[in-house]
């Protein structure tokens, strides 16, 4: 197939903020199962899991999510701080979804959502603009779709599912 100056190129990689989010999540699961040192891993370990991303994307990922590397491993910004401070509550944590743009709802066994929305005031997390908890239900707000996904991210390093 020859391709000219006025076919467009296919683009390689998904755009959507869903594929987005979802490949960044799989990149933090990967990253809390495995002790990874090369992007080339990483991008054969997301292409096993159905996500197609070139080196540059999982780069560009790499450095969105704060992610650094210390030593020959990968390691996320709030790994330690993550494991220490939710710990102990990760366990009442169901799952969580958006609601619209700027909103996350986060589901907990009953009882526990009190608790866990003063975990995730006192994190400092600067995508978090506030919590309203229920009794099994908080909501999470954030300032922008952007502030979403992060969140969604911080979540998911926060409470492996």
């Amino acid at each position: 197939m020859r391709i000219t100056c006025d076919e467009p190129l296919p683009d390689p990689m998904p755009t959507s903020p869903e594929s987005q989010t979802a490949r960044r999540e799989t990149i933090l699961a990967l990253l809390r199962k495995h002790r990874i040192s090369r992007q080339s891993e990483l991008v054969s370990l997301l292409a096993d899991r159905g996500h197609d991303a070139t080196q540059s994307s999982v780069s560009r990922d790499l450095r969105e999510m704060g992610v650094t590397k210390i030593g020959a491993r990968y390691r996320l910004p709030d790994d330690d701080i993550a494991d220490a401070a939710f710990t102990s509550i990760a366990g009442f944590v169901r799952g969580w979804q958006p609601a619209g743009p700027y909103l996350l709802v986060l589901h907990t066994t009953p009882g526990a959502a009190q608790g866990v929305a003063v975990a995730l005031d006192d994190a400092g997390w600067t995508e978090l603009v506030g919590t309203v908890s229920g009794d099994d239900t908080i909501f999470l707000a954030t300032a922008t779709e952007t502030d979403q996904r992060r969140l969604t991210i911080r979540l998911a390093g926060a409470f492996p599912r």
